[in-house]
């Protein structure tokens, strides 16, 4: 009873299935009978090794043990498959065969009958004119010369196309041999492991065994050729019928391949771990950086000399609470300088526009904020008041009266349909301005020089009375002193003619711009057109033009006709020209007084 039990255990240790007299399979070969030649092995965790990669011209087999009579009348058929794997190599090229060996064993001569189906792949050029990756029917021997050849590959049974197969590639394949002993032919079928068997064969031959195999039994098996230095060649799995398909074999059964080169970490850790660690370090980062915003965000940048100016400095967190951290939905407006935000500061709740100004110029800036700040002491109706500053960076932010109807220049310059001023607004404004530039010239503690008079830095509160805004480009000076400026600053169509051409700023030079400024508002004209071809392009040519024909007031705006007071169109036109004059000594200095 002893004896039954071990014998039982031991049989069961095969990976054989023994399926009937006609047919077996193999789902891996641990504990496995075969006959094995040159450097063939099974290894210990079931994988049939035809090659091992040393460097031996050595000739291996790997035969099932009980030999099979195919000549019988009438002719057998048989099926075989079995799961093939050819390990990438650097040594080229690389092949295997199943084989149908003659009764009289493996160390057989050329002069002995062999059937070879061959699986041959060389992907060097050193050694073959064209890379290869073939597979092909022989007789004899795998390296004579084969009856028929194929790419190695499989037809797609949706849309019959080929293809192609790497047979070193890294990965299994499966492989159908099927003879037809009526028909006398042979199918060899080629797919990836994971893949049904595809219902066109790859490669097919008529081929009437009986003529090569000698009569008698004959062995079924694989060879390596010696020429295979180098090279790692597996079969995982086999099955073999008779007269019947070949068992299917079970890939969920089949023994893990060896590990070649690097570890190949599995898919999901290839996924996962990047992943997790992109994730710590995001998760790392983003602490650390909510750190440094938290003391970053609102850092602005403070200097000794600023001290004086404390009670006009406002903290960048103030301003940017106060614009909803600078929303988009409160930008008034876009200029050359930077962006004018909309704010209601927190305390007061008064509201104000914020201007952002790049001030990349180091070398400058305490001067201008001194500038700036000096003229956030000027007080007057006309003119609109700077409230403080903040300095973050190379950034400026200006802090204004919140004007709430927006620049004259859209009023002047809107579109048809559109609400425009009429005439006793735009005198009012233009009263308004020459008042707030007259104090800026002459009656403040120094002497203001605005070098950007312009419709659209002249802005409209709830009444429509005009102030002069935007100090962005004003310089200071004292009374009685010439004024140091020689760098060319103002819009274009606005800039005096001497300026142009010396680049230094005084009074006249404001004088001038305040002219076309003038003419800009009573012609609803620009002080350039370049819209129309029927129309001048410089305007202050333009009514010159027409006051030397003694026609002066056609030029008012056309919008106006019938609704305005003639005196004062005249007066207003004569005192742009009087202004304009392109000579700065025949200027007026004192457009208040002129009017």
């Amino acid at each position: 009873m002893e004896h039954l039990a071990c014998f039982l255990l031991f049989l069961t240790s095969f990976t054989t299935v023994s399926i009937g007299q006609d047919q077996f399979i193999y789902n891996g070969f641990s504990g496995s009978n075969l006959i094995l030649d040159g450097t063939a092995m099974v290894t210990p965790n079931g994988i049939l090794e035809l090659t091992n990669g040393a460097s031996t011209y050595e000739t291996s087999y790997a035969l099932y043990p009980t030999p099979w009579q195919f000549l019988k009348v009438p002719l057998q058929s048989f099926s075989v498959n079995f799961v093939l794997f050819m390990a990438p190599s650097i040594r080229c090229p690389d092949s295997m065969a199943f084989m149908i060996f003659p009764s009289k064993g493996l160390k057989n001569d050329q002069r002995e009958s062999n059937l070879a189906v061959n699986f041959l792949s060389c992907q060097d050029k050193r050694f073959l004119e064209n890379n290869e990756n073939d597979i092909s029917i022989s007789i004899n021997s795998s390296f004579s010369r084969p009856l028929e050849t194929h790419p190695a590959g499989f037809y797609d049974d949706k849309n019959g196309i080929f293809n192609d197969l790497p047979l070193v590639g890294g990965k299994a394949v499966q492989i159908w041999v099927d003879y037809d002993g009526e028909a006398t032919q042979m199918n060899v079928t080629i797919a990836p492991l994971k893949l049904t068997k595809p219902l066109r064969p790859t490669l097919s031959a008529i081929l009437n065994i009986s003529t090569i195999l000698d009569e008698g039994v004959s062995y079924i098996g694989f060879s390596s050729g010696a020429n295979n230095v180098g090279a790692l060649n597996y079969v995982l799995g086999w099955s073999f019928g008779m007269n019947s398909p070949a068992p299917t074999i079970d890939i969920i059964k089949l023994p893990k391949l060896p590990r070649f080169g690097p570890k190949v970490r599995s898919k999901t850790l290839k996924i996962v771990l990047p992943i997790v660690i992109t994730t710590v370090i995001l998760l790392v980062g983003a602490a650390v950086t909510a750190l440094v915003w938290r003391r970053k965000r609102y850092a602005e940048l403070y200097e000794d000399w600023e001290v004086e100016f404390g009670p006009y400095r406002f903290s960048y967190k103030y301003l940017f609470d106060a614009t909803e951290g600078f929303n988009n939905e409160k930008i008034l407006g876009v200029g050359g300088f930077g962006k004018v935000y909309k704010g209601v500061l927190p305390d007061s709740k008064l509201e104000v526009a914020i201007k952002r100004v790049s001030h990349e110029s180091k070398q400058g800036i305490k001067e201008f904020i001194a500038e700036i700040v000096s003229i956030g002491r000027i007080r007057h109706r006309n003119l609109v008041q700077l409230l403080g500053y903040c300095r973050r960076k190379d950034e400026l932010l200006l802090v204004y009266d919140y004007m709430p109807n927006g620049s004259l220049d859209k009023y002047l310059h809107c579109k048809e349909g559109k609400y425009t001023l009429d005439w006793a607004k735009r005198f009012q404004i233009i009263r308004g301005v020459a008042s707030g530039l007259f104090y800026l010239h002459e009656k403040w503690e120094k002497v203001v020089i605005h070098r950007d008079i312009k419709a659209s830095n002249v802005l409209l509160d709830a009444e429509m009375n005009g102030h002069l805004g935007d100090f962005g480009l004003a310089r200071l000076y004292e009374h009685g002193n010439d004024p140091q400026t020689t760098h060319v600053a103002g819009t274009f169509g606005y800039i005096a003619p001497e300026m142009a051409r010396t680049g230094k700023a005084s009074p006249l030079t404001d004088v001038y711009a305040f002219a076309i400024f003038v003419l800009e508002v009573t012609c609803g004209r620009r002080p350039i057109n370049n819209y129309t071809h029927d129309s001048p392009t410089i305007l202050v040519d333009w009514v010159v033009e027409h006051w030397q024909k003694g026609s002066l007031t056609s030029t008012l705006d056309v919008r106006l006709q019938g609704d305005h007071n003639a005196d004062e169109v005249n007066l207003v036109l004569k005192l742009g020209l009087l202004c304009a004059n392109p000579i700065c000594t025949r200027r007026p200095e004192y457009p208040m007084g002129a009017s």
